[in-house]
């Protein structure tokens, strides 16, 4: 598996790098980077919109990555829409989900590990239309707490939002169970997959989900592209959430028809290269197979946290089941100086809250030092980073 580090340029432009906040984005294969490249070079034209060459050329290929997307999650490929990210992903629903909820239902359950994208947004849905928040808790062990979610989730739910991998932990959560229980409540299920999809095999129909969100850029995509899956039924009901060209059926100056989805939820010139470069993406993982990734991501994580519980002093934030991220504490030294001290020695990690402030609060801490893995990490990085701790605990014993 080290060999795939060859795949990504950055490392070949920077050999002494260490790169361990793929949680916050990914590295990009050679491939991915040709497609951008290819595109702008010699394929550029927009869709949908010329009779010419370039542009029926472009709008295939556009169609296509939709295909290859759809078919990576087990969807159908009208039930992909293409945003900016995760994110965008979440609000775009926050925007349009009161057409279809039902009377009487006034409450929003999400969890206590929920990334600000999913928390802030449906803080401010329940402001606009005065529904209630409530929060499946964690555990001492960083995990769920699934029966105490039996009975948060009852009839006055309307919304479950839940992340797939918490970007703090790495707690894989149990979303079948957490849909199944909604389901039963006749609520709607909206599933974060930013920190899942790259490395745990995604099948919505299993999972049974309403709508999942990622993004392209934490699984080796580029920045800028991020997709919502919603089941076609759903997404039917739904109003368009912007307008302008692209999506419109007809127009008078008095009233317009929109039509079908996905296009419906696709108003304006949309980031063509980005889409086309995501299934070339999703190509690379399909190459390796994600259930390699997986193994070899475990294998790394086991590693690393053997070597980091040698540490004294150290605080490790372990849930039972985990996906490759990591976050820590060393006793008495800022997180921050920690990862400023990493990164003199080119050791990249993230410091900070996470974008998760009310759990870091939950946790009587500011924040923590996160690493996070991908395929191409290697054991030598991992070594790299047990000697860069050792380092920062030589710096703050003088």
């Amino acid at each position: 598996m080290n060999s795939f580090k060859k795949d990504f340029p950055i490392f070949k432009n920077n050999p002494k790098l260490v790169y361990l906040d793929s949680a916050s984005t990914s590295q990009k294969p050679k491939q991915v980077i040709k497609a951008i490249s290819d595109f702008y070079e010699k394929e550029n034209a927009n869709i949908h919109r010329g009779i010419y060459a370039l542009s029926e050329n472009a709008t295939k290929k556009y169609i296509l990555a939709r295909e290859t997307i759809a078919k990576f999650i087990n969807a159908e490929t009208n039930e992909i829409i293409f945003t900016k990210n995760t994110t965008e992903s979440i609000n775009l629903l926050s925007n349009v989900l009161k057409e279809i909820l039902p009377k009487g239902k006034n409450e929003i359950v999400l969890t206590e590990m929920e990334h600000h994208s999913n928390l802030v947004t449906w803080q401010e849905f329940a402001k606009k239309y005065h529904f209630k928040l409530k929060f499946i808790p964690i555990t001492k062990n960083y995990e769920l707490d699934y029966e105490k979610a039996k009975k948060i989730i009852n009839d006055k739910t309307a919304i479950l939002g839940v992340a797939h991998i918490s970007n703090v932990f790495g707690t894989i959560n149990n979303i079948e169970f957490l849909v199944s229980l909604a389901k039963e409540k006749k609520a709607i299920t909206i599933i974060d997959a930013a920190q899942s999809v790259q490395h745990l095999k995604i099948n919505v129909k299993k999972i049974g989900c309403d709508f999942l969100a990622f993004s392209g850029h934490k699984m080796f995509g580029p920045l800028g592209i991020g997709v919502l899956y919603g089941k076609k039924e759903l997404l039917e009901k739904l109003p368009p959430f912007q307008f302008g060209g692209g999506m419109i059926n007809s127009v008078i100056y008095e009233d317009a028809t929109f039509l079908d989805i996905p296009e419906k939820f696709e108003a304006g010139t949309q980031n063509i290269a980005g889409a086309i470069s995501l299934a070339e993406a999703i190509k690379y993982i399909e190459k390796i197979k994600i259930e390699k990734i997986e193994r070899y991501e475990k294998e790394l994580l086991d590693y690393t946290l053997k070597k980091l519980k040698s540490i004294d002093g150290i605080e490790l934030y372990l849930p039972k089941k985990q996906s490759s991220i990591i976050s820590f504490n060393l006793f008495g030294i800022h997180q921050h100086d920690v990862a400023q001290i990493l990164s003199d020695n080119k050791i990249c990690i993230r410091a900070g809250h996470h974008c998760c402030m009310p759990l870091m609060k939950k946790l009587k801490t500011q924040g923590t030092c996160r690493i996070s893995f991908s395929i191409y990490n290697t054991k030598e990085d991992v070594d790299k980073l047990i000697e860069g701790l050792k380092k920062v605990k030589e710096v703050f014993r003088e």
